[in-house]
């Protein structure tokens, strides 16, 4: 099986995913090709037999590179003929969407947003998308007082070892199918 896992992570938290994501696919004896989302990102997802995407939760939605990059290979996809009238399956192809979040003002369903704008671009191309997961991650930098007094109280230390012991055992069920 081949895999992409593709991420944008400005404080921290998802960069803690993407490796335990490289991790957990790498001990299940799969190659995994990670890379981190900036400005200037060219690859093409459609070699790849399973893509991991994520992002951090930037008022709704993911950040502006994984923006920016999801807009391109969708014009790209689509002036290609890649994209087709009522997304025909791709048999085999699989992806999965995750992003970290605070959730200070509504908790999960901040996230939300931010998952379901970046699987469209798969289900469109006819990918499987297998699971959309939300990992609550701390805040940082002027906005670290929020990581205590939010609706998901104490997020200090998130994603801790819990959470990536999680992300594991769910990368391994997935990747093991």
């Amino acid at each position: 099986m081949k895999v992409l896992n593709l991420y944008f992570s400005s404080t921290g938290n998802t960069v803690k995913v993407a490796h335990k994501i490289d991790e957990a696919i790498r001990e299940t004896g799969h190659q995994v090709e990670t890379i981190r989302i900036t400005p200037n990102t060219e690859v093409d997802i459609l070699p790849y037999d399973c893509v991991f995407l994520g992002s951090g939760v930037y008022e709704w939605l993911p950040g502006e590179a994984v923006i920016r990059l999801l807009t391109k290979l969708r014009r790209q996809y689509a002036d290609g003929g890649e994209i087709k009238p009522t997304a025909p399956r791709r048999s085999g192809k699989k992806a999965i969407v995750y992003c970290t979040y605070g959730g200070c003002h509504t908790g999960v369903n901040e996230a939300i947003p931010t998952t379901k704008y970046m699987a469209q671009l798969f289900d469109h191309l006819g990918y499987d998308v297998v699971a959309e997961w939300h990992l609550i991650g701390e805040y940082h930098g002027k906005l670290a007082k929020l990581s205590t007094i939010g609706r998901l109280g104490d997020i200090q230390g998130r994603p801790n070892d819990a959470d990536l012991r999680e992300v594991a055992e769910k990368v391994k069920g997935i990747i093991q199918v």
